[in-house]
Order: structure tokens, then sequence, then C-alpha cells
């Protein structure tokens, strides 16, 4: 959807008036660090774009350390100026910030530049809180780069959380968003729309070249290397899994209710020992419940039941469930499903039978 028609961004960028001169590569990558005086930063430039021009070959000038604007073993990225003009780039970037505009359109919040619009952690903030149907307790507004901080850490954490990263760490963080690094931002609002499952189509295989600088020895050095932003997925922002549930389910119904009952009865199976029984696969197993005790079962082992919520009250522990009978199932042995406990609890069939059938081809013998 273009955003033509909308009003102007409450972040219009100022325009560069004539006579000035536009903002350089080694200018932005300024911005990550230390604010350095105008002789520093001249010197700055011509060290850097040396560097760039030579990947892994030592500078040559000689510098005083205390002129760099980088400290000593110090290490920064940031995007090389030609790869975000890579109109695949361009193209995810539109998409992204369209798609923005749709969710938050009733709060007229436009945004029309990424990493102008985006660091603070407002405009996160309300599409977190549009996404989620949730409220989250921060200032609306704040004004200094300190509360800034503050608020970006409080909403990272509040995304972090649905996104899944108990224990993984992402691909971005406060420092970085607030930094304004397109890389990071885009990773963190790819990340956003799969999992929300965004009605947009992402360009596939988006790769940006990030520029990596670092000083040692008083030698400003950079190397290049490749970042892979977006992979191979469906309309829906999911990863593509052709396979057999997917022929079943677009081209053979009937087949498909022949599989169903089979999974329905070999899960009974097991199930009736505690006295339980399911009987629609796409519902029953949502909050995660019968998936925990199943693997017990199946496993030989007592799933203690403090371990997960007996009877959850809410999305977030249904999916605790889940993600916690993925790890019983790579504790018995088995591979770690392709589907997120989030697909489980959104009810996506294809996803369920594919966590049933794993289990059915390794336990189809187990009495």
């Amino acid at each position: 959807m273009s955003t033509l028609n909308r009003p102007k961004s409450p972040h219009t960028p100022t325009a560069i008036k004539k006579g000035e001169k536009e903002d350089s590569f080694w200018d932005k990558f300024s911005t990550l660090g230390r604010k350095r005086g105008t002789r520093e930063v001249k010197k700055v430039q011509e060290e850097g774009k040396y560097a760039i021009d030579s990947p892994g070959s030592p500078s040559q000038y000689d510098i005083p350390p205390e002129d760099y604007a980088l400290r000593e073993h110090e290490q920064r990225a940031v995007i090389d100026p030609q790869s975000i003009n890579d109109p695949e780039v361009v193209r995810l970037q539109r998409i992204l910030v369209d798609w923005i505009n749709d969710e938050l359109a009733e709060q007229r919040i436009i945004v029309q530049h990424l990493e102008e619009d985006m660091y603070d952690g407002q405009v996160l903030h309300k599409l977190w809180e549009k996404l989620t149907g949730k409220k989250l307790d921060v200032p609306e507004v704040t004004q200094s780069e300190q509360g800034q901080h503050e608020k970006l850490n409080i909403v990272l954490k509040a995304v972090n959380h649905t996104l899944g990263f108990h224990h993984k760490i992402p691909k971005w963080s406060v420092a970085s968003v607030h930094s304004k690094n397109i890389v990071a931002i885009l990773h963190l609002l790819v990340a956003l729309v799969r999992h929300f499952r965004a009605p947009v189509r992402l360009p596939e295989n988006v790769f940006v070249t990030v520029v990596i600088a670092e000083k040692n020895a008083g030698v400003l050095n950079a190397q290049k290397f490749q970042e892979q932003i977006t992979s191979e997925y469906d309309d829906l922002g999911m990863r593509c899994e052709k396979d057999a549930f997917d022929t079943l389910i677009d081209c053979a119904p009937d087949k498909l209710a022949v599989v169903k009952k089979s999974l329905i009865t070999f899960v009974n199976k097991h199930l009736a020992k505690l006295n339980f029984e399911i009987s629609d696969l796409n519902t029953d197993f949502r909050d995660g419940v019968y998936l925990c005790l199943l693997m017990g079962l199946l496993g030989g082992f007592f799933v203690p039941l403090h371990e997960f919520h007996l009877t959850p009250q809410d999305i977030d522990q249904m999916v605790s469930n889940v993600a916690f009978a993925f790890d019983l199932m790579q504790d018995v042995g088995l591979p770690k499903p392709k589907a997120r406990p989030e697909d489980i609890v959104n009810m996506d069939l294809k996803s369920t039978l594919r966590v049933l059938y794993s289990l059915f081809t390794m336990f189809r013998d187990y009495a």
C-alpha cells in the first residue's frame, strides 16, 4: 500500500539546503560513537575510506591514537552505503514502512524513514500494543536521550518476550536501535512480521553488506561481510515448508481425514492412561497441556506439574507450555520441531499435524 496520500510524517527529514554538503558515509559512521571535532572527523574519514577500499590491509596513516574516533580495540558495524540503495533493500524498507503505517493508521502515526522514526521506541511501543492488544506502562513521549534509552529498553524487553527471546540473543539491542542501525531495525521488524503473520509478502533472500571497523595498534582496519535479512517465506511471512501435509490439505482432503483419524487414535491410546481423550487436533493441543502430558507418557517419565501451566490463563502461558513440550521432544531424541510454539497456539493445522506425526513415527509401536 502506498503512503503517497498520507499526511506528512511527524518526523519529516530536514531537506538539504542549497550549498550544504550531504553527509558522507563516515559522517554517518560517527553517529554510532562519540562526536569529534572537525579536524578529527576529517582524519577519520580519510583513514576510513582507505581502509574500506582496501579491506584486510592495514592503513599506513601515522596518526596518534587519541585522534581516532575509535578507541583501541573498539569495534563498530555500519551498513555499506551502496548496499542500502540496493533495489531489494529499498523495497523491503518500503513494505515495512507501509505495513507499520497500515497497522497504526487509526492512531494517525505516520512513518516515513525507519531509522528516524523507530530509534526512540515510540512507534515500536504503539506497534507492539496494536499487534498484541496489550498495554505497556511507559511514558508516551520522552525528549531526553536518557529517557529514550529507558523507554526503548522497556519496549524491547516486551517485544523480545513476545518473540520468544527468553534465552537466545536477538540481532538487535537498545544501543543498536537507538543509534539508528538500520540492519538491527530491519531484523527486528522482519521478526515482528513473521511472528504475527502480517499479510505482506517480503522480498526473499535480501542481503546487506555490513562493514566492521576496528582499531588495533592505532590502525583502523575494516572488513565487509554479507548479512542476510530475509530468507524464503510464504505469503504470510513464514518459512516455506512444502511437504506431504501441504499436499494433503490443499489437494487431498479425503486422505487428510484418514491421517487425522489415525493421529487421534494414536494420541487417545496413550492419553487414555490418564483418562483423557481428544477429538479435535486443531484445538485440543493449542494450550500445550495435552502435548506435555503426552510427552511424559511416550517418553516413560513423569512430567512435574509445576513445570508447566496445567490451566493456562493466557496466550503467553499456552506458548510457554508448547515450548516446554518441544523441549521434551528433543530430550527423547526427536529433532527440534520446525513449527513455532505460537503456530500450535494459533491452531495452525499443518504445524500441529507435523508435530504429532513426528511423535507417531517414533512411537507408533510403543504400547
